[in-house]
């Protein structure tokens, strides 16, 4: 039998391999483990996948953010069988599902403006 935090960090892991996936994990779960992560000082690779395992078969579900640009359909299309293809290889688990939530989309302009308006007003104060 093989633990579901083995499966999550697989998924998680291949989720991140595939070009277009900027982060996994909605706001809420980012900010509970990098607190979580802070305090223990241990890295949350699970964070935005939640896993089901059977005796044969696993259930993958998570949530991304996409970069801008990207093709959603494609990108999650990508994740979804990099995942099946990791998980089975890795494990020899059937991979009977991959739900996957794209709940936000990144645009690196925004975090320049953000880094951009966060030294001005420390040179201010």
């Amino acid at each position: 039998i093989v633990a579901d935090t083995v499966v999550a960090k697989i998924a998680g892991m291949a989720a991140r391999e595939v070009r277009g996936v900027h982060a996994l994990g909605g706001p809420t779960e980012r900010a509970i483990s990098g607190a979580i992560s802070r305090i223990t000082g241990a890295g949350a690779k699970g964070t935005g996948v939640d896993v089901q395992v059977g005796q044969e078969e696993a259930a993958v579900d998570l949530s991304l953010m996409i970069d801008y640009g990207q093709s959603i359909p494609d990108v999650t299309n990508d994740v979804r069988q990099n995942i099946i293809n990791q998980v089975q290889s890795m494990t020899g688990l059937r991979v009977k599902e991959v739900n996957i939530t794209v709940y936000d989309l990144y645009f690196p302009q925004e975090e320049q403006q953000q880094q951009q308006q966060g030294e001005s007003e420390s040179r201010v104060a």
